[in-house]
């Protein structure tokens, strides 16, 4: 249920209800807007009575959570959320849109670097790059590792980007936190509800893929699971889901953007470069998703894709995300919207 306060309730009233919240065992999330606050309370409600907290000081109404992705919900917070992320606090979710772009895997300093000056000069606000690389089979390239790491925040101190990095496994979410501005929760995991869990606790903002398989109510669970852990800084990123064709890799379903927007009041973002694993579709794909609401882009960008160690048929060159950019500015700007 939701404890809707009234217009300039004090700090005072909303902290009673927290109180009384809390003594009935529910968890209580506050979440403060422009015009006023309301308290999201979570948990078995059978026995709590609801007449005390809705007859409180400063209480407007009691109001019923009816999906199952509580705090998620615009049920909860109508306002669109925006996510601070990187050294200079780009807004993930407000009216800019943001461009994360690099390799799909750091394979050594000077790819790394090259990839993240072209990244820059594109005008992109964040670099990804994986250490650890989940790959379908045992053989392939894996990752630096804390290397990989390790390179990605020299590129964050030589270029001032965002640094977006994947988590695959409990016992590496320390040393990626330590990297990393934004941590990643790949296709793969994004039903490790440990995983989601442990990255919630590090109040860190994390990039929630949607799974392969996955329903947008599962996707949406799983993003609970983060902000249930007291981290509501959760960044949702549609990366396509398999289907029977075989001309994509995945398939990307925008439409997914605006049943979001429509649902949830977390910032979605778009990686078409999974999502249809060719890179002459990767162009096509971001004007779409910026026409259709995104509010940001997950792009793969390698200097020499001819040779890359994964993922290479999906990656633009530094010069093909140049032009690229300048053209979605145009479409930014068309529908109300900033790059």
């Amino acid at each position: 249920m939701i404890v809707v306060m009234k217009p300039g309730a004090t700090d005072e009233q909303v902290q009673h209800v927290i109180d009384l919240v809390r003594d009935y065992g529910l968890k209580d999330h506050p979440i403060y807007g422009s015009d006023r606050t309301v308290v999201a309370c979570i948990g078995d409600k059978r026995a709590v009575d609801k007449g005390a907290i809705e007859t409180a000081p400063g209480v407007e109404r009691i109001v019923p959570i009816l999906a199952p992705y509580k705090m998620a919900s615009t049920e909860v917070k109508r306002e669109r959320s925006q996510i601070a992320i990187g050294p200079a606090g780009f807004p993930i979710g407000g009216r800019k849109v943001g461009i994360i772009a690099g390799p799909c895997a750091v394979e050594s300093r000077e790819q790394l670097l090259r990839a993240a000056d072209a990244v820059k000069a594109a005008g992109a606000v964040g670099l990804r790059g994986g250490a650890y690389k989940p790959r379908t089979s045992p053989y392939s390239f894996q990752g630096l590792g804390v290397e990989g790491l390790q390179l990605l925040a020299e590129a964050r101190e030589r270029t001032g980007l965002t640094v977006v990095t994947e988590v695959i496994g409990l016992e590496q979410i320390d040393a990626v936190a330590e990297y990393a501005d934004v941590l990643q929760i790949g296709a793969r995991n994004m039903q490790h509800y440990p995983l989601l869990e442990a990255v919630g606790e590090t109040g860190k903002p994390v990039l929630l893929k949607r799974g392969m398989s996955a329903t947008l109510e599962e996707f949406l669970l799983a993003a609970e699971y983060i902000i249930n852990a007291g981290n509501k800084q959760v960044i949702l990123c549609e990366r396509g889901i398999r289907t029977f064709e075989t001309h994509v890799r995945n398939t990307l379903p925008l439409a997914s953007i605006p049943e979001l927007n429509d649902k949830t009041h977390l910032p979605v973002v778009i990686d078409p470069s999974h999502g249809t694993g060719h890179a002459y579709m990767v162009p096509a794909m971001c004007k779409a998703a910026i026409a259709a609401g995104a509010d940001g882009l997950l792009v793969e960008c390698h200097p020499d894709p001819e040779h890359a160690l994964s993922d290479g048929a999906q990656s633009l060159t530094p010069a093909a995300l140049r032009d690229l950019t300048g053209v979605l500015r145009h479409i930014a700007d068309a529908v109300g919207r900033e790059l």
